[in-house]
Order: structure tokens, then sequence, then C-alpha cells
């Protein structure tokens, strides 16, 4: 799979130094480069006295504090050094050279730089040398990013050589490591800073000179300005030999030592014109410059604003580590027009993006950039919401394919998801000039990723020869756009092909991690452990927290049993800062005997996961702390994840070395959004935060964070519960009209039609029997049904009443009223009878749960809602992971439950013990008590629950299926609960379950178009296949007694014998089902040829349409009875009741439908 587009391989594109000169000598006044000021989050006006501006409303403006340089400034600076470069790599000593002292200790006699460049770099010339190509010389690069960083690179590269990128953030000891590994022939370093750019200035950095005998070349941009260079070299693109490489980066590696990435010219240009091609930059935009040099996008990120050309803005990195959330400020105060992060970032800043932040960055903000990391549908849905007019890429690649080798423009999204169920956004296709493969055993369509193209590196640095790549040779059917090639990159990822084209992303099998986008092989991590003295052996695991962060956590084996386990924790964590970046240090350490083995002698990371209790059932619920020692336990939880054995009141949690991953562990221990952290960052200021009734509004308008005590409380150690209060909302506003139907008379003006008026109908052509009666019961999609206490509980309840009417001909449906619900309806409506009055419940997208009139909860509405035996609550889930206990006769809101994840999946009612069981995206199942208000359990269940559990009454189970392919079985007689079993039953499940209520077996759909009906011990009864994927459950009714009901996207119903699994009938609409079908249980049609009645099936495909299917039972015969087409696509499971048919669509509405025979 090619790049669209692609040009030939053999084209040779202009070299970056060629580029940048041609684009800075075209608008020399304009400014390429804004050092950012801290004064830019404090509401800072424009710099009144601001020469390069002609009004303070230019964009970007210019604040007090700010230092900017335009192209002219850029392009005089890398003449400059690149003169001064040149001369120093060719052998010429300059003052401004600062020479490494002798190895030799005794004579202390220095080394002349001529000597030393020609010593260091005389093996390299050869060994790699092929025709026209040949090994440059590496040289590091130690500052953050700066416009002294841009000009070093630019001016490495005008020179010829490569640029390695050294991040003065690492430790020491990994600096000069990479040093030795890459034997480079100089350091470029800067004396100078701007305020808040550089904190790792030479003069302070003696050490690099000294241990790393290695020459430093000292330089400031500002003394470089308007210096005579004399520069006289040629284009690097002009030379009869080209370098190999042209920029070498180190990554992390399984092998525990890092590998150097040798990364080419053609390639960063190649994605900077496809940028350019598709998504250009114009002089008139701004670019925030904000990521590690340790992280390859941080290259695209100035070159394609300094190539375009537009303005750069490089905010002060020091204040970036103190508080991540000042990002929103500069992205407002700047009028930032692109921004690249990785989808961790974008998930913590977002509560942020509030209020007149968010308005001016959505007028400012054209495209997001996301890469690094899996983009999963949840955020992207809440960056479309805060973001509409964004533009949204989801990039995908690695440092060895020049950090991007496929895209996905987040455009195209809702149309895929039309077709497509799907967790995460795909990666899409492939760049031009790459060209992307899967290779796999056992379908074309799933496998491991493997990239070849202009965008693959030369490959691994191993002093004095280029290593290959992990790669392959494919054959020439292979072959991209004709360029004959042969090797191919592997990366290690594993994707799956949708029939779009596109890939989506479905992880790794090795051991390779990815932390806020970095890389991290945790092989490298246990070797740094295992050099400790003290260490016997080490194992390092990653944990995810809240679905959102990952985490490390090292298990380590002393050499000798020993005490102070928080000693030895800081002693650990000081020994890997000093060799390993912060970002690869294990948030949790532990200390145990032994690592578990498998049988072939390897460290069984399974168990040793299993071994240990996961951070989530350690959490605080700070509600229940005593007031008096909150502190105590902030000050407890700030010395566990920075591992030192005393915190005092007043230590501020990031100068003592806390960030942002290490923030987020805090966060989650303490139950508290990650921004409270940030604005109190002292353990006492926090605890008075906390305590304060109404902290949220004295400190941040836009800390919507109820740091009161929550009103709910919590028994289960697994579950965490924050209430949330929602505003009131009126009366229900529904009943029965005089015809049996629903409607709200306050939604008249609503409906298109007259049909709401109480119409006289003959009962010959009737199928609604009007005679309501005392009862409580509720029905809900796939024939599901709950009856209170006044009901007689059987399946032909009198709610509305057995309706049996004659009739040989064909059906016709119209719709009664209709109800604007303000955004999509993809839940299935709740109908409940109670006394004379039916009341209809449905929520939607717009963040709605109605009673055709209602509130806004805080999130959008996709599950069904359910009751409570004593008809006194409504139970519902949202997208924001909230489960709402709303009072039945006003709506208010008597308690709510929070989850970690979406909420998608139906609540179930459990009235033998006061429970309410519902899944949740966050993988785990929730028994709620709705009597006491609390979270009794939580079942870890492996993966993101859709559909609802099912529960067995008579034998006391609960069975739940997940989207990891697995049921799992819970005896639920007494607590604590009992898992009994789990299958695996072969592809994920996004249906419900349902119970063959003869002999207990459970029923189960799969996404892959299988239908699994499993015994009660486990065991598989039958197995057969649709003609396409499953996303509803089975239907099963007593209506029907020996079938069960498939809907499929074929655009088939399926009607299986239960006990057998034999097809009994089969019926095509056509067009795709998403939704389950519904047997009206209330009406039956009497044949004047037969003497048995026939039943009405309700299905509705996704296109829009509705049909009543009529079955003889019998004759197992199925005919279609009447259509209505709607405007909307359905995705909702309708509701059948006595010939009114209730649906949500998604063109905003909910109706009503009523059933007549012509």
């Amino acid at each position: 799979m090619s790049g669209a587009g692609a040009a030939d391989c053999r084209r040779s594109p202009c070299c970056i130094s060629h580029e940048f000169y041609k684009a800075a000598s075209k608008s020399p006044n304009k400014i390429a480069v804004i050092h950012a000021s801290s004064i830019a989050r404090d509401s800072a006006q424009p710099a009144a006295n601001s020469t390069k501006f002609a009004t303070a409303e230019s964009r970007p403006p210019l604040y007090d504090g700010d230092e900017h340089f335009t192209f002219s400034d850029m392009l005089s600076a890398v003449e400059n050094l690149s003169w001064r470069l040149r001369r120093v790599l060719d052998g010429t000593t300059k003052p401004s050279l600062i020479i490494p002292r002798s190895v030799n200790i005794v004579r202390d006699k220095s080394v002349h730089i001529s000597e030393y460049l020609e010593s260091s770099s005389q093996s390299v010339q050869q060994p790699t040398k092929t025709r026209n190509m040949h090994i440059p010389k590496v040289v590091g690069i130690y500052m953050e990013p700066s416009v002294e960083y841009i000009v070093a690179v630019l001016s490495i590269l005008r020179c010829g050589e490569a640029f390695m990128p050294l991040d003065p953030s690492w430790p020491n000891e990994r600096i000069l490591s990479l040093l030795s590994y890459s034997k480079a022939d100089l350091v470029i370093g800067t004396d100078k800073s701007i305020e808040g750019n550089s904190c790792h200035r030479l003069d302070s950095s003696e050490w690099l000179v000294d241990e790393g005998r290695i020459p430093v070349l000292s330089f400031s941009v500002k003394e470089s300005i308007n210096r005579q260079s004399r520069l006289i070299l040629g284009w690097p693109c002009e030379n009869e030999s080209l370098r190999s490489f042209c920029y070498l980066m180190y990554t992390s590696g399984s092998t525990g030592k890092p590998k150097g990435v040798c990364g080419t010219e053609i390639g960063l240009l190649n994605r900077f014109l496809w940028m350019q091609d598709m998504y250009p930059l114009h002089e008139g935009d701004v670019v925030l410059f904000k990521t590690s040099i340790s992280f390859i996008d941080h290259i695209q990120e100035f070159l394609g604003s300094i190539l375009s050309p537009c303005t750069l803005v490089i905010p002060p990195f020091s204040q970036l580590k103190e508080n991540v959330f000042c990002i929103v400020d500069f992205l407002q105060g700047y009028f930032i027009s692109r921004f690249v992060a990785v989808p961790s970032l974008m998930g913590t800043i977002l509560p942020s993006l509030r209020g007149p932040l968010l308005a001016a960055i959505q007028d400012s903000l054209k495209l997001l950039v996301l890469s690094g990391e899996v983009l999963n549908i949840p955020l992207y849905n809440m960056l479309l919401k805060s973001l509409p007019k964004t533009s949204i890429l989801n990039l995908y690649g690695s440092t060895e394919v020049t950090g991007d080798c496929t895209y996905f423009d987040c455009k195209r999204l809702s149309l895929l998801l039309e077709k497509e169920v799907l967790t995460s956004v795909p990666i899409g296709l492939p760049m031009s000039n790459c060209d992307v493969v899967l290779h796999g055993e056992n379908t074309p369509h799933e496998g491991e990723i493997y990239v070849g193209g202009l965008c693959v590196a030369a490959g691994y640095f191993d002093h004095p020869y280029l290593k290959p790549l992990a790669d392959m040779t494919l054959t020439s059917e292979h072959d991209a756009n004709g360029c004959k090639v042969q090797h191919y990159y592997k990366t290690g990822d594993f994707a799956r092909k949708l029939p779009s084209g596109d890939l989506v992303c479905l992880g790794r099998k090795d051991r390779i991690v990815k932390v806020s986008g970095h890389r991290i092989g945790l092989e490298e991590i246990e070797s740094a452990l295992r050099d400790h003295p003290d260490l016997a052996d080490a194992a390092v695991l990653s944990r995810k927290v809240d679905e959102e962060f990952l985490l490390l956590e090292a298990h380590v084996v002393m050499e000798k049993t020993a005490k102070h386990d928080k000693l030895l924790k800081s002693a650990l964590k000081n020994w890997l800062l000093g060799k390993l970046p912060r970002i690869m240090i294990p948030v949790n350490i532990m200390f145990t005997k032994s690592l578990p083995l498998t049988s072939s002698g390897k460290v069984d990371f399974l168990s040793l996961a299993d071994s240990t209790l996961p951070d989530q059932q350690s959490r605080i619920d700070i509600g229940e702390i005593p007031q008096d020692h909150l502190i105590q336990v902030i000050r407890k939880a700030f010395s566990e994840v920075l591992m030192v054995e005393k915190v005092s009141a007043d230590d501020n949690f990031f100068l003592m070395g806390g960030n942002s991953i290490s923030a987020a562990y805090v966060s989650f221990k303490l139950g508290i959004h990650m921004k409270f952290l940030y604005t109190f960052p002292t353990p006492s200021r926090l605890q008075m935060a906390l305590l304060s009734p109404s902290s949220h509004l004295e400190t941040d308008s836009d800390l919507e964070i109820d740091s009161r005590r929550p009103e709910g409380r919590i028994i289960s150690s697994e579950s965490s519960i924050s209430s949330t209060l929602l505003e009131k909302t009126n009366k229900m506003l529904i009943q029965a009209d005089t015809d049996g139907g629903i409607y709200n008379p306050t939604k008249k003006s609503k409906t298109e039609s007259n049909a709401c008026s109480s119409e006289k109908q003959s009962p010959t052509n009737s199928l609604c029997n009007p005679t309501a009666v005392q009862t409580e019961c509720s029905f809900s999609r796939c024939n599901k049904s709950a009856h209170g206490r006044q009901c007689d509980r059987s399946y032909l309840c009198n709610s509305i009443g057995p309706n049996i009417v004659p009739g040989d001909g064909k059906g016709f449906m119209r719709e009664l009223w209709k109800v604007d619900m303000g955004s999509c309806v993809d839940a299935s409506p709740l109908v409940v009878s109670r006394g004379s009055n039916v009341y209809l419940f449905i929520g939607s997208h717009s963040n709605k749960f109605v009673c055709i009139d209602g509130r806004r909860l805080d999130g959008r509405v996709e599950c069904s809602a359910a009751i409570v035996d004593e008809l006194s609550q409504i139970v519902v889930g949202c997208y924001q992971g909230n489960i709402y206990f709303l009072h039945f006769s006003n709506g208010n809101v008597k308690w709510s439950f929070r989850t970690n994840g979406e909420v998608k999946s139906q609540p179930v009612v459990d009235k033998s013990r006061h429970l309410v069981w519902c899944g949740s995206y966050d993988h785990n199942l929730y028994a709620i008590d709705y009597k006491s208000y609390c979270c009794i359990y939580k079942l870890p269940c492996g993966g993101s629950l859709f559909g609802s559990p099912a529960i067995n009454e008579m034998q006391q189970m609960l069975y739940v299926a997940s989207t990891n392919g697995h049921v799992t079985a819970l005896e639920i007689k007494n607590l604590p609960f009992k898992k009994l079993w789990k299958q695996d039953v072969g592809a994920p499940v996004f249906g419900s379950l349902s119970i063959n209520s003869s002999n207990g077996n459970i029923i189960c759909c799969l996404v892959d178009g299988a239908v699994v009906v499993l015994k009660t011990f486990g065991s598989i009864v039958w197995k057969v296949s649709t003609g396409g994927p499953i996303f509803a459950g089975p239907c099963t009714t007593q209506a029907l007694p020996s079938q069960v009901l498939i809907c499929s996207r074929d655009g088939c119903i399926y009607s299986f014998e239960m006990e057998t699994g034999n097809l009994i009938w089969k019926h095509a609409l056509g067009r795709p089902i998403t939704s389950s079908p519904y047997v009206d249980e209330n009406t039956q049609l009497m044949s004047n040829n037969s003497s048995s009645s026939d039943r009405l099936i309700c299905v509705c495909d996704s296109s829009g349409s509705i049909f009543v299917l009529r079955v003889d039972s019998d004759m197992n015969k199925v005919e279609e009875f009447a259509r209505l087409d709607l405007e909307g696509d359905i995705f909702s499971s309708p509701v059948m009741i006595g010939g009114r048919i209730f649906v949500g669509c998604r063109d905003d509405y909910v109706r009503c439908i009523k059933l007549d025979i012509k």
C-alpha cells in the first residue's frame, strides 16, 4: 500500500539548506521566531513599543519580555555559525572553542584540536562508504528548543554534516554514553539564555567538556547577527558525494542499549513536502515549538515553519515543565494556528479549554496534529466537541521512518464509523513516497506493519558502520511505485486493514511501550537497575491508569535482605536518575524475594503483574479521610511517587522532581484532577483547596472540580465514586392519550401531522387496545421487561392488554409524534407503564436524558435506561462515565456513580440483591447498591463493555462479555462474589447477552458475525455464522419460545432454533442492520385461513427504514407486513407495544409510530 500521488523515487529534492535560504530571502523582514516570555500567561497586553508589528492587533502579537528574530537575522546567524563550524571541523582552533583536558593525568597535556578531530573521524571514512555516499561527521547540539538550536541544526546541515540532539534534561551519564557511542566530533552549546528557555548554559556545564573529552563550541544568535562570515560553501545538494544521513537520534532499544537512528535528508524533505502539499502552512500562520528535542516530532515542528515561511513561537521550557496547562495560554495569547501534540497531552489540558480561552483558540487553531500514541475514539469526540472548527490529523510513525509514514484525516471518521466499530482512530493511509504493507501468517488484512520508501532511515549507527534496520525483503508485487524498493523496516506494531484501505493499530507484541509519546524499551530500564551493586535482578512492567496514563513499575530482587524500603527506593531512584531520562523512571519500585519464571526459565511477566494489586486498588477515597489527617495522606502520596523519605507541608511537588507522569499518578491516587495539583502544588495548599467548599470558584474560574466531600460513599476498595449535581427539571410531561398512544402536549408543535389528536378507530383495523389497567412494568430493547408488585409478572402482562385482531392483508405505518432531542438518538427507549399512565425515557448525543422533556447530563447518552423494581428510580449511564440514579417523578438526581470510562452499556437491575450491574469503557463491571448508594463490587473484564450482562436468577449466576472476546461467569449468591470461569469466544462482543430461560444457556453474538451458545459451565453448545458483523444483542421472547432472533450487518434478520442452532428462517431487508429486533408481545394477527395467530416483529435498518415483519410461527414463514422510511439513519433498537413503535433516529428525533391494517 503506497502513498497516493507519490513522486518517482529517483527524484532528488533540493537540500534543506537551500530551501531555507530561498524562504528567508523571500521574506527577510518577517518575524521567524519569537522567544515568548512567561508574561504571556498573565493576560499581558502586546508591547506598545514593538517596531516589528504595525499594530498591537497584529498576529502574532509581541509581549513585554519577548525576543524576536527575523528571517534575515536567522540567515545571518546560520551563515556565521556555518563558517565557524566549517573552520573548526577542518582543524582550525577558535577562541570560543572549549578543548577537553588531556586524559593523561600525570602530564596534563592538552590534545591539539586538529589532532583530536583527525583521530576521532579517521576510522569512519571508508567501511560503509558506497558510491556517491559518505559517512558525515556527527555534531552534538546540547541545548533546549531555542533559536540557537534551530540555527545550530541549519548550520550543521549547511556544512554537509549530521546533527545529534542532546537533551539537557537527560542525566549526565546518558549524554556521555551517547557521545561515546556516536564518536561525535564536536558539541555545540550556548552560554547565553533567554528568560525561561535555557537553564543549561555551558558556563555551568564543565562536566560536558571534561568528562566528555570532546571539544565544545559556544554560540549565541544575538552575537552572530550581522557579523561578516566570509562563507564560501557549496550547497549540500550540489556535492558529488552525498551524506548517508543528516541526523542521529538515539531511541530506547529492546536490547537494553540505546539505538542510534540515522535519518536522511530526503526523508525530512519528503515529509515536509507532503505536509505542504496536503496541509500547507501560509505566511500568516503561527506554530508553537514545544516538543522536546529528544522526540523525533520536534524536527518537523520547527522545520515546517522555517521553510514555509511562517512564525514560530517558542515558550519558556522551564515554565512548561512546572505547569503543562500553561500551553493553553500560549495557544490563545499568540493565536497559534498549528499545534503538534501526543494524545495524552491533549487529554490532560482539555479541561482547561473553557470559556473565553476556548473561544479564542477555536478561532485561531486550524490544524491539530496528533501522533506518538493511540488516539482513542472518546478522546477524539471530546476534542471534536471542544474544537469543532479545527482539522485533526492522526499520524503514525517512529524515529526509523522520519517520524511519520501514515496519516488519517479525522474528517473521514464519521463516515467510517457508520460501517465499522472502532475503539481508536485509524492511523490511515501512507504518505507520499511511503510504502506500508502488513505481513501476517493468517490473513492479508492483518499483520505486522512494514514500511518502505523515502521515509525509512539509512540504518542504525554502530561506529564505524551503519547497521541495517530490522527489515525484510518482499517480492516484486509489493514494490512501491515501480521504484524496486526491496527492504522494508519491521516496526513491531501490528495493524488491521479496513475495507477503506485505512489501517487501525492493534498494538505490539514486544516489550516496547509508549509513555507520553516517547518510545521506551523496558529492557533498558531493567539493564540500568541490574547495574546497581545491591540488586540481584529486576523486572519492569507497565500499567495503565484510568485508560489514559501508562505508568512504569519495577520489581527488584536485592542481593541481601534489607530494611528501610523508603530509603532504598529513594536510593534506587537517584541511581536511575543518573543514568536514564526522567520519563523512564518507574513510578513504583517494589521489592520481592524472587521473580516468577516460565517453564522455559524466562521471567513470567503475566504472573508478576497478577502477583501485585494494581494501582486502582490502592486509590484513596479522600472523602472518607478525617480533615486533620488529610495533609498526612497528601504528603505520603507525594513521598511515594517522588521516592523521597520526607515531604514537608510547604514542599513544591514539581520543584522536588515531579513531572506530568508522576502528577498523573498522584492525581489518580487522591482521586482529583491533575490540574488541581498544578494549581496547588504543596501539601498545605492542596489540603486547604480540598477542604474549601468553593475552592474551584475562588482559585480558577476554569477549574471545574468539585472539591467538596462526595455525597456518595464507597465500600469496595476497587471502585471510586464522585457525585455530580445536575440542574433541576420540571415534572414528567408524558401521559397516555385516549387512544393508548404516548404524547407530550408541550411538544405538539414538533409533530408534522395532526395524528397527535385522539382518534376514534374501528376495532377491526386498530392494533391498539385502549384499555390500560393498574400495572407496574417496563419494556426495553430485545424484549427485556421488568415488572413491579402490581403486575402479574407474566410475559404478556396487561399493561396495554393482549390484542388479537383479524388480519389477512398488509399494514401501514404513520408518525404520531416526534420530539427534537437536539442531537443524534442512538439510545433505545425505555417505556414504563405505571398505573393508568405510560412514560418514555430516552437520551441523546446532546447530553439530554429526557422524559420527552427534561434535563442535560454530563455527557451524551447512547445506552438505554433501566428502572429499579419499585419503579422509583431511573438508572442511565453517559459518555462522561457517570451512572445516574434519577427520581422517577421529577427527574432530580438522587445519586451518581463515576466510572473511569464511557458508559454505553444498559444497566441491569438485580432485584433480589438491590443491585444495578453496569459496565464501562474502563473494562470493569460495577455492582451498585441502589438503596445504600454505594458500589459493593467491581469485576475487571479485560476489555470495554458495550453490551449488558445477563442474570440467571434461578442459579444465581451473572454472565458478562467484553470487547476482548471473553465471556465471564460470576456466582452472585453471597459476597464476596466468585468468578467461576472465563471462556474465549474468539471475537469481540458488542451486544448484550441473553439467557435461554428453559436451560440457562448463554446466547452471545460476536462482531465477526458468529452466534455462540454456551452451557452454564462455559462449554460451547453450538456456533453458527451469519453473513456479516453483529453489533447488537439477541432477541428472545416467549411469544416465539423456541427461537432466537439475530440482526446482522449483512442486511438480514435470522431466526435460529434455540436448542440446536438450526436456521428456522432468514429474511433480507437489503441494507445493514445495527440494532436488535423487537417482537410485539401484545399483538397477535389472526388469519382467516389458519387457526393459529401470527406475530409481528419490528426491525430497523441503519439507513432509516422501519420494517414490521409478519411471522407464521407454525409454518415458519416470514413476510414484510409494513414499511416506513425516515429521514435519518437508525442505530437505536426499537420497542413495539400494542402496535406502537418507539425509536430514536440520527436526525435528532425520537418518534412514536402507529401501525394499522389497510
